[in-house]
């Protein structure tokens, strides 16, 4: 907890905590929501929607990003919190499936613009290596507490009040973070010393990351984690509505176990990498997501609360080995010219993962069955299951052993 004496470190965090605190509230909502409108179709309908919102950040985030490149990242920073809160405020009054994707959409075009910007801030306010892992560490549990604490406040919540309300409180939450920025004192964005087109700084940082080994083993492992992160965000509400009969407060609790997974890996990140190290760690972590998803098969024909739990867990901590030290990875591949872009294309490019998953994980169920009832649940968890497996595989072939990582050395020996 040390880092959080740096003063802009402690005020951003405090902002990114609370926004995703309001997030999470939104993710329980949104789910129930769905299922209200479309009953068991739900899985589709937050598959579309979490399409919609990975289209937003694949095409959104590039460009914005080599738009904004003068621009304050303050004033940027709080007009995207404006766009989100204002967003969630008018998602309890939706009552078509087409008004949540409209929606979705405004809402993420939005966060691909925050998220990136707000990652690319913190190594340029926290320049030792030591304080920047710490924070990584730090900003990982934030996310988890999206997962985990805010799906406990839903249930809570869920408890006195209908669920619409929680929209509400996600604005709140993206209001505080605002405010939060706002006081907040910030580096300038680096001047650009010569104009280039529009076309070259938006896929500036693809560029980069698919010239060099040790990014492209990132981009294969944000497939595993994207095909795990799928499962349980697109199917928790159809395993617990549909097959374990459980009411909405078990989906919020359901959820909950993912996030404790990831914030108990997260909590420990700082002392594993310095006895693994980034490599092993974060290959570790795909053969956990591989394993997991293996395990989650069963549940299809043969539902079960203590393995869904069981296997929740694992696919929390599995994500949080690969998530949390990424940053380490992106940050000593870039420079503080290029960083930004950098960050922005490993936003991008991740959550084109996403794109591919999330249909998968909504759509194959349905699909199947038509033609096999009961079935859907099984073969998603095959097909999610395959995915991983293959890119845990490409990554270990991708990442050079002698590619070091962090605190070991920079990894640009593959350049």
């Amino acid at each position: 907890m040390e880092v959080l004496r740096h003063r802009p470190f402690r005020r951003l965090f405090t902002a990114q905590v609370v926004a995703l605190i309001g997030t999470g509230l939104l993710t329980v909502a949104l789910g129930l929501l769905a299922y209200d409108i479309a009953g068991s179709r739900a899985g589709a309908v937050l598959g579309t929607a979490l399409a919609i919102k990975m289209v937003a950040y694949v095409l959104v985030a590039p460009v914005i990003s080599a738009l904004a490149e003068q621009v304050p990242r303050r004033a940027l920073l709080v007009s995207a919190d404006a766009v989100r809160a204002g967003v969630a405020l008018l998602l309890p009054f939706v009552t078509q499936v087409w008004q949540i994707y409209a929606l979705i959409f405004v809402l993420q075009a939005a966060s691909a613009t925050f998220t990136p910007a707000f990652q690319a801030v913190i190594p340029a306010i926290l320049s030792e290596e030591r304080q920047y892992t710490r924070a990584l560490s730090l900003s990982r549990l934030a996310y988890d507490l999206e997962s985990l604490l805010s799906p406990v406040l839903a249930a809570a919540l869920l408890a006195v009040m209908s669920y619409n309300l929680l929209f509400v409180g996600t604005a709140a939450g993206f209001a505080i973070s605002a405010a939060l920025v706002v006081g907040t004192a910030l580096p300038r964005p680096t001047p650009v010393t010569a104009a280039r087109p529009l076309s070259d700084r938006i896929t500036a940082g693809a560029r980069i990351m698919l010239a060099r080994p040790v990014l492209r083993a990132l981009l294969a492992m944000n497939l595993t984690v994207a095909a795990a992160t799928a499962l349980v965000v697109v199917n928790t509400v159809v395993y617990v509505r549909g097959s374990l009969h459980g009411t909405a407060t078990a989906v919020a609790m359901s959820l909950g176990c993912y996030g404790f997974g990831s914030m108990a890996v997260a909590l420990t990140t700082p002392r594993l990498l310095a006895v693994l190290g980034d490599r092993r760690l974060m290959l570790t972590g795909t053969r956990l997501l591989a394993i997991g998803l293996a395990a989650a098969i069963a549940l299809g024909p043969l539902p079960a609360w203590p393995l869904l739990v069981g296997v929740w867990i694992t696919l929390g901590a599995g994500t949080s080995m690969i998530n949390t030290p990424s940053a380490r990875l992106l940050r000593a591949e870039s420079t503080p010219d290029d960083r930004t872009a950098v960050f922005t294309a490993q936003f991008s490019l991740s959550h084109a993962a996403f794109l591919l998953t999330y249909p998968i994980a909504g759509w194959t169920g349905p699909l199947v069955e038509l033609a096999y009832p009961d079935g859907g649940l099984f073969v998603t968890a095959v097909v999610l299951a395959a995915i991983a497996t293959l890119a845990a595989t490409a990554t270990a072939r991708l990442w050079p052993v002698s590619a070091p990582a962090g605190v070991e050395g920079t990894v640009s020996a593959g350049r």
